[in-house]
């Protein structure tokens, strides 16, 4: 990787061992005690301001946590590229502060960055080995910002490569996983920044969205995701996708987060005419215009044909109108609403296809250093993760500009844009509500199904947040978004925030937990004894897995069976795994979420059952 020598520099370490385990060892081995998971940005900034902890300290303890999380334990695969001057950053930060001078809430705080924001001190890849050391002059805009409000880019994250799907797969990281099953994706394009962000590598991040590039990591982690009216920050220096679609901004895990980064990257940019738009429409401060009683008297359309009709979509369909009614409880008013003809008007609406060629050349061809010039170059040289040839040639095939299939996109999203105006003035809400995805994360792997709702936000230029609306049975997030009218940012943080206060809705993943001594929290064992069963049990609360040795003394084969039950309230609870069937038995399984709680819980029991009856006992687990 491009910062090996960087990263050795920065924490005085042996060049000879492999980049990632340097840093891993180094953060490891850092100052860092200050427990940062969950923490919000007002926690950390109190915290500097009492002295408990410092800014560089801070980002030792954030670093400690990708050491032990993003390369190991679960695997994340979150992050690309980490700053090797994150400490002294942090250090000349602490400085400032003991000097007197406080920028303001982002002072000192650790943050993460997509990795298709240009970096005047870090690659830009965009996900693509094509890009490899890739080093623009100046910051994006958005960056820049971040930086003056004393923020500290503490490296920046993986992304589906070049922005160009939903997945998060690209030739420079390989596939992100998802913090709260690492079987699944994290959504994208900015999943990387996503399940960062949820595992508490970081206080918050930037992602970009071009069709649910950060509403979908956002549904799927648990976080709070906003993509912008257009106009509201500039996209300056992000590697586009399409530039007519195209939009930056942050990924927290609280609304008041998101509302502390978005008052930073806000603002005009004469590098991107579009902001202009915003001008008279932003809000003087989006933290301080967030109100907790936003639920009394709103009213929220809920769209019903955007909820799925699939038995598929039932799951997370249930979840999102669960939210809803909660919203209903604390006051809001909800309308149904059906929009005719809407489905029609989404499909093809997105231009995607038609502009990305293009707006990749244009961008490219400012950086007459740049490892390559052209989709074309990247697809001719073979610089490119396979899942992405496909719409890679897709793109590179189209050959002008002004395509009759872009055309027909445009004239698609106008209508989108009619019939949404429509619905939101004849129903006279505040806000539509749907589900971002209507099905939890998709496997790795395996293609994401039902209705993605992404291009709704895209196709008008109206912005969308996403909020999350709850866990479906095994403990995959789910998220619902929130569309409003032009330039109505503090109206839906308002009601999302209300929401939030309420409803407590944020869950930190179980894979990433807080480090013991700097270092991952060691296995827990319990051990029981039933008449002639003895079993013990060894659990890793990193990866989920459980261990088992069990035998029956006296038993005949097929006499006793041993399982472990999940307790229920009123009522014995279900088998959730069996565990001896005979005389003897060892294996191992990775529980689900569900279970995974139960034994935090001290919910999970051992039942024993033979022609005696049946026996219990609780399980009990400790560290080692």
């Amino acid at each position: 990787m491009a910062f090996v020598a960087a990263v050795a520099t920065a924490f005085g370490v042996s060049a000879a061992v492999p980049a990632r385990l340097r840093v891993q060892r180094a953060a490891a081995a850092s100052e860092a005690s200050f427990d940062v998971v969950e923490k919000t940005i007002t926690e950390l900034q109190d915290a500097m301001a009492a002295r408990t902890v410092s800014s560089r300290q801070l980002v030792a303890a954030y670093l400690a946590r990708i050491a032990a999380y993003d390369q190991e334990g679960p695997r994340l695969n979150a992050m690309v590229t980490l700053n090797p001057r994150a400490l002294d950053a942090a250090k000349a930060l602490d400085d400032e502060r003991a000097s007197g001078r406080v920028r303001g809430p982002l002072h000192g705080i650790p943050v993460v960055v997509k990795d298709n924001y240009d970096t005047r001190d870090l690659p830009t890849t965009g996900g693509s080995i094509a890009l490899t050391g890739f080093s623009p002059e100046r910051d994006a805009f958005q960056v820049r910002k971040l930086r003056d409000a004393g923020a500290v880019i503490i490296g920046k994250t993986n992304l589906h490569e070049l922005a160009r799907g939903i997945t998060t797969i690209s030739s420079i990281s390989g596939q992100t996983r998802n913090p709260y099953d690492p079987s699944r994706n994290p959504g994208g394009s900015s999943g990387g920044t996503g399940a960062a962000v949820a595992a508490s590598f970081a206080a918050a991040g930037l992602g970009s969205d071009t069709c649910g590039s950060i509403r979908i990591p956002a549904a799927n982690n648990n976080l709070f995701g906003l993509r912008g009216t257009m106009g509201l920050s500039s996209r300056q220096g992000i590697i586009p996708l399409s530039h007519t679609q195209d939009v930056g901004g942050p990924l927290a895990r609280t609304s008041v987060d998101l509302a502390v980064v978005l008052d930073a990257t806000v603002g005009l940019d004469a590098d991107d005419p579009v902001t202009r738009d915003g001008e008279g429409h932003r809000a003087a401060s989006y933290r301080d215009a967030l109100t907790p009683e936003a639920l009394a008297g709103a009213r929220l359309g809920a769209v019903r044909n955007l909820f799925g009709s699939a038995p598929e979509d039932t799951e997370g369909g249930d979840v999102v109108r669960k939210a809803i009614d909660a919203m209903r409880d604390r006051g809001a008013t909800i309308v149904d609403v059906a929009i005719a003809g809407l489905e029609t008007a989404l499909q093809g609406s997105s231009v995607i296809n038609t502009e990305f060629k293009f707006d990749l050349l244009d961008y490219l061809a400012r950086y007459p250093q740049a490892p390559v010039h052209s989709l074309g170059e990247i697809l001719k040289r073979g610089d490119y993760h396979a899942a992405l040839e496909a719409g890679f040639k897709q793109s590179n095939a189209i050959d002008s500009r002004d395509s009759a299939a872009h055309r027909i996109a445009l004239h698609k999203r106008a209508a989108v844009r009619e019939l949404i105006t429509a619905a939101l003035e004849e129903q006279r809400v505040d806000a539509l509500v749907y589900p971002v995805l209507s099905r939890k994360a998709a496997l790795i792997g395996e293609p994401v199904r039902g209705m993605n709702n992404c291009q709704v936000s895209a196709s008008t230029g109206f912005p969308a947040l996403s909020v999350p609306a709850g866990f479906t049975a095994d403990g995959v997030p789910i998220g619902m978004e929130l569309l409003g009218p032009p330039w109505t940012e503090s109206r839906l943080l308002s009601i999302a925030y209300a929401f939030e206060r309420a409803v407590q809705p944020r869950r930190a993943p179980a894979t990433t937990p807080a480090l013991v001594n700097g270092k991952r929290p060691p296995p827990l064992r319990s051990a029981a004894a039933i008449e002639e069963v003895r079993a013990t049990f060894t659990f890793d609360p990193v990866t989920g897995r459980l261990s088992y040795d069990v035998s029956a003394t006296s038993a005949r084969a097929g006499a006793v069976s041993v399982a472990i039950h999940r307790a229920a309230k009123d009522h014995n609870g279900p088998v959730i795994l069996s565990v001896l069937n005979g005389s003897a038995s060892t294996g191992d399984v990775v529980l689900q979420p569900i279970d995974r709680e139960a034994l935090a819980r001290g919910d999970l029991y051992l039942g024993v059952r033979s022609m005696k009856g049946e026996s219990r006992a609780q399980l009990q687990f400790r560290p080692e």
